[in-house]
């Protein structure tokens, strides 16, 4: 897939080091820029991004070759899925591909892995040797070689490249809705298998479609209650899925329903019916011709959230728009000192005035708000950074540290130091070096 733009325009030397020091950090691995092409961006490829055994095997001009055609071959499956592509090389040995896309224009990948899922077995010994065949080098250095690759078992893979993804598209200022699609499919499809867990654990699932559920959802997508609207369409999810594992047919016929009874449930919310006819065709078309589970779980989750929003605006347009400057302003000036008459005057409003709307549109006060933006501030830094709980204390616009670590217990659960040194421990990379057959 041929691109346009050079990769090096949409991430540079300095974002490639922050992306490889963060990546580093919590999984030890090396990375690698590569072109569309399949050639490697030199400048930006970590040092130990390729073992001993690729190093070999690249000797070889056949062997050169048929990296590159799988460097090739994984950029374009990953451009054609948009996430990350994990496959076994021609060697053997494990691959991950992060697409880099810039909006629809195919730019390139950043790769990782080179590693092995298991100690090196008989199986595996016998796999190389089937795979490398016909390439003009020692078949016992070869080996010995492979036994010297770090082992990562497959969550560990998996983890690492939602994370990589993550961290790119953040740090390259790349389409933030790429991101912020993957963490909600992520999150909604852990909510579902919560459900489905539930729903195994107590052998009582109900025998037909949840019409309760979906009756109090109605409910709330009138109201325009998000939380509440989302906790229920995942619960009717699971349901689905519980009964018809693995039917997507049977899903999207459900889903297809369902769609037409949230947008009438926002009809008689207040929303416009043309406006909500016009969404309702485009959710279903969008249900329809999508043959990804997850996806079309993604899907009619953001055509809730949509048609929820359209509630909301109809209902509460004024208000909202009477608020928004103090919200925009604490985003923008949360690592000051603020009182609430600075965050009132931002809005033109008394400071009783605007309690009243923040509390009542939002569901928190302002206060309230403000900490959740400081403590969520902090999280990040304590995880991408080295920086100490003091300095980060201030940054986020605490002026003593005692009193930050006693909000941030009663936010998270825990001190400032503990969330990072247990993120940390999850965190930490398990690979070994393994040396004996």
């Amino acid at each position: 897939m041929a691109s346009s733009i050079e990769l090096t325009d949409i991430v540079t030397g300095e974002q490639f080091a922050r992306i490889e020091r963060g990546f580093r950090r919590h999984f030890g691995m090396g990375l690698e820029l590569i072109r569309p092409d399949g050639t490697r961006i030199r400048k930006m490829c970590s040092r130990d991004c390729r073992p001993e055994f690729c190093n070999l095997i690249q000797t070889s001009v056949p062997g050169s070759k048929r990296c590159r055609q799988d460097r090739i071959r994984s950029l374009n499956l990953a451009f054609e899925t948009g996430q990350p592509y994990i496959s076994f090389c021609h060697a053997g040995i494990v691959n991950v591909c992060i697409p880099i896309m810039d909006k629809d224009t195919a730019a390139g990948g950043l790769f990782f892995g080179k590693c092995l899922w298991q100690d090196v077995t008989d199986e595996i010994v016998a796999d190389i040797r089937k795979r490398l065949a016909g390439l003009r080098i020692g078949s016992h250095k070869l080996l010995d070689t492979a036994r010297t690759l770090p082992v990562f078992t497959g969550r560990e893979i998996h983890k690492a490249a939602e994370f990589l993804f993550v961290l790119l598209y953040e740090t390259a200022d790349l389409d933030p809705r790429v991101v912020t699609w993957r963490r909600r499919r992520t999150r909604q499809q852990a909510e579902i298998g919560e459900y489905i867990q539930q729903s195994k654990k107590d052998d009582c699932a109900e025998a037909h479609y949840p019409y309760e559920a979906e009756r109090q959802l109605i409910g709330k997508v009138r109201i325009g209650d998000r939380t509440g609207a989302r906790e229920m369409l995942n619960s009717i999810l699971g349901t689905i899925m519980f009964q018809n594992p693995g039917d997507i047919n049977t899903l999207k016929a459900r889903l297809v329903e369902l769609l037409s009874i949230l947008s009438r449930a926002a009809v008689e919310g207040g929303v416009d019916i043309q406006l909500m006819l016009a969404k309702n065709v485009d959710y279903i078309n969008k249900v329809i011709n999508v043959d990804n589970q997850q996806d079309i779980c993604a899907w009619i989750s953001s055509a809730l959230n949509d048609f929820i929003e359209s509630v909301y605006s109809s209902q509460d347009a004024v208000k909202m728009t009477q608020i928004r400057p103090a919200i925009d302003f604490i985003d923008i000036h949360y690592d000051q000192p603020l009182t609430l008459a600075d965050i009132a005057k931002s809005a033109f409003l008394s400071v009783s005035r605007l309690a009243h709307l923040f509390k009542e549109q939002m569901g928190i006060t302002i206060i309230d708000y403000l900490t959740s933006v400081r403590i969520d501030h902090a999280k990040r830094l304590l995880l991408a950074t080295e920086k100490s709980c003091s300095i980060i204390c201030f940054e986020v616009g605490y002026n003593n540290q005692s009193y930050f670590t006693r909000i941030f217990k009663e936010t998270v659960g825990m001190t400032p130091r503990q969330f990072r040194e247990n993120n940390k421990r999850q965190d930490q990379p398990q690979n070994k070096r393994r040396t004996a057959v």
